[in-house]
């Protein structure tokens, strides 16, 4: 273990001696005027010394249509995790990133391409966004982490926020930012069983009175993942900022990523399963792929705004953002079928390019009348998503079957083509929202805010633009209470609407390219939040109600149908308390209540069940503590148990519950006048082997990485 950490330290300091010269000419004159705060920051990411704490419910995020707010003042529940938190853990997708918090998880292994596989309080996320910009990422790919600042996992609807989506939430990426001081890290890790990676963090001022500023994020990684999988990335990400005035800022971001995903283990679906258990889960990962599939993917995210203040109070911002994502797929999926272990594979071909132009003006300011304190917002958005899907060239089919614990000889020999020019289509949103923080006094805010959309879907031939004759427009309203007897408790309720847009049926279907209607979800939610002193506590209830999707087999053929109702009922809890300076102790819950309602005549058999992939119980506890006797290190674990889970509303097969452990450590030390930081992580440490809703499970594995601030 010391020769290997050794190794990655010395390649580490090998390839910051590479960029010296540039760390000197980022020494440039100081600004004139340097935050405190954002200098404080800085130094964090450069020097952390022993226990350093966390603003918690006290922090201030993006809301969307909100703008910033702190925690506590913000009546719906959300989790924020930081990126010396993901670099703690060296979380590198979704289930990692949110390991600590029962309410989110994630059915894709690390190592696997994300299908379908995120969930909120049992429903499936559909919403993604970078830096406010919405990019398609429920099935495809997680976006790469390396030059994220902080992910957000806003709970439930979102409606006014966000506009039309899915009621599972939102996870929203908020890359990092131009640093006040001149900022330069390079690391070197390793990831079994073979996977090396570098990475490259730089920043500082780029003209001598410090107005124009820079992030420069540069990473890859390459090799051969715990579960056979071969891993091949690219990233690079840029952030720019300027301060064109005292009152006026502007900023650019831009990231990109080329990931190639080889010979992953199959995704699953349980759908035709004969039996009521499931077979022996085995880590045999290379008797469940096929060795010259492909998972391919192109992703960029550009973001650019101002941010001005114009009065005293007032602010407007201008948001705007492109991002797109280039699909390839030779992605593997196979029909369980029994015990046994036998199951039908189809081989899924298909091209896929996904874009997004985002537009959003947004005012906001405080002014009173009377007695009452206001907090408006007011703003519009405009958002434009074209699609290409190569649907002449696309391929779904039963290409080969096996059984689990045998070889599989199938090899994909067809010329595979990528198109893109068949069967585009566009959907376009155009939205209004206002809302208004009313403070009724120092302990009451009363909120009352609304979202007006309009949305259409257009199908498009080579020379036109034909309306498809979908369109739909909603006003989606939101209405909370906040008490706060103190400043470090908020006691709050709230209501809040949202339609999901009607989406198109995906390959995987009999009915593919069928358009299914839009729906209104409802939420109702009261919770309180608190944060002083050692403790921290989040607190939840919560009702959610959607239309239902059905997947179904019918005259033998798999269709994607709405029917019913989904209710959500559920409690959740979230906990951190600090034991002592050196220990800090957490703990969290939710209980789902779910179940399928008011279901049409052929479907009565649902009635009552289970929404698929929702599971009653998840409990998580975690802890930190920094070793007094060896300064600067610190040991990190969790363990999570997920209870049972149907497979879908049918509720005949269900995943087994099953319990996870993951430790770590850090340790920052001073080596030639540079601070080193030597991170490690085992991921289900004790191996429990186990099915997820999508997958196989991930075997145990471990990373181990050294970093250098220069």
């Amino acid at each position: 273990m010391c020769t290997f950490v050794g190794s990655l330290l010395s390649a580490s300091i090998l390839a910051g001696v590479s960029l010296c010269p540039a760390a000197h000419a980022l020494s440039l004159d100081p600004p004139q005027e340097v935050n405190p705060r954002d200098a404080q920051e800085e130094k964090s990411d450069i020097v952390v010394t022993g226990l350093k704490s966390d603003d918690g419910q006290g922090r201030v995020t993006e809301g969307g249509a909100l703008g910033p707010k702190t925690l506590l003042d913000t009546p719906y529940s959300i989790t924020v995790v930081d990126k010396d938190d993901i670099a703690k853990r060296q979380a590198n997708s979704i289930a990692q990133i949110f390991v600590n918090d029962p309410s989110v998880s994630s059915s894709a292994p690390a190592g696997t391409t994300n299908w379908w596989g995120a969930q909120i309080r049992g429903l499936g996320v559909r919403n993604y966004y970078i830096d406010d910009v919405p990019l398609l990422l429920y099935w495809g790919g997680d976006f790469p982490l390396e030059p994220i600042e902080s992910v957000t996992a806003l709970k439930g609807l979102t409606g006014f926020m966000y506009g039309f989506g899915s009621p599972g939430g939102v996870i929203s990426y908020r890359t990092k930012r131009p640093t006040a001081a001149p900022l330069l890290t390079t690391e070197i890790g390793y990831r079994t069983n073979s996977i090396f990676y570098g990475r490259i963090d730089a920043g500082g001022p780029l003209s001598k009175d410090g107005k124009l500023g820079y992030r420069l994020n540069l990473a890859g990684e390459k090799g051969t993942a715990y579960n056979r999988a071969g891993v091949n990335r690219l990233v690079g990400s840029l952030a720019l900022e300027y301060a064109v005035s005292s009152k006026l800022n502007w900023y650019a971001t831009a990231t990109y990523e080329d990931s190639d995903l080889r010979h992953e283990p199959f995704q699953v679906y349980w759908s035709g399963y004969a039996d009521t258990v499931l077979p022996k889960v085995s880590y045999d990962y290379g008797k469940l792929n096929i060795a010259n599939s492909f998972y391919r993917t192109k992703t960029l995210s550009t973001a650019t705004g101002l941010h001005w203040s114009f009065a005293d109070g007032w602010s407007a911002k201008l948001t705007y953002g492109y991002t797109s994502k280039l699909h390839h797929s030779n992605k593997m999926f196979v029909y369980m079928l029994n015990q046994a272990g036998d199951y039908e594979g189809n081989a899924y071909n298909f091209a896929q390019l996904d874009r997004n132009h985002f537009a959003q003006a947004m005012i906001q300011g405080a002014f009173t009348t009377g007695p009452l304190r206001h907090e408006l917002v007011a703003g519009a958005a405009y958002q434009s998503s074209p699609t290409k899907f190569g649907l002449t060239d696309y391929h779904w089919g039963n290409d080969f079957n096996g059984n689990i614990y045998q070889d599989q000889p199938f090899r994909v020999t067809r010329t595979i083509r990528f198109g893109t020019d068949v069967s585009p289509s566009r959907d376009r949103q155009e939205a209004l929202f206002l809302s208004d923080t009313v403070h009724l006094g120092d302990h009451v805010q009363a909120m009352l805010g609304a979202r007006y959309t309009r949305y259409r879907l257009f199908d498009l031939d080579a020379d036109t633009t034909t309306d498809s004759g979908y369109r739909t427009s909603a006003v989606t309203p939101t209405v909370a209470l906040i008490y706060k007897p103190v400043p470090f408790l908020s006691i709050y309720g709230s209501f809040v609407e949202a339609m999901e847009p009607g989406s198109r049926v995906g390959g995987e279907y009999a009915n593919v390219g069928e358009v299914l209607k839009a729906t209104i979800s409802r939420q109702y939610e009261v919770g309180a939040k608190y944060e002083h002193r050692a403790l921290s506590l989040t607190t939840a209830a919560f009702r959610i109600e959607r239309a239902n999707t059905i997947d179904s087999i019918v005259a033998g053929a798999r269709r994607l149908t709405q029917d019913g109702l989904t209710v959500y009922k559920g409690v959740e809890a979230i906990a951190g308390y600090r034991v002592t300076s050196d220990l800090k102790l957490g703990l969290g819950a939710v209980h789902l209540d779910p179940t399928i309602r008011d279901v049409s005549a052929g479907n009565e058999n649902l009635l009552g069940h289970i929404p698929g992939g929702a599971s009653k119980w998840q409990i998580v506890g975690n802890g930190e503590y920094h070793v007094a006797a060896i300064q600067g290190f610190s040991l990190h674990a969790n363990v999570r148990y997920f209870g049972k889970a149907p497979t879908d509303d049918r509720n005949l097969l269900f995943i087994p519950a099953l319990t996870l452990a993951n430790a770590g450590f850090q340790y920052e030390t001073g080596i030639g006048g540079r601070t080193v930081t030597f991170v490690g992580n085992v991921n289900n440490m004790l191996n429990a082997k186990y099915w997820t809703q999508t997958n196989v499970g991930e075997g145990i594995n471990g990373s181990l990485s050294a970093r250098v601030a220069w």
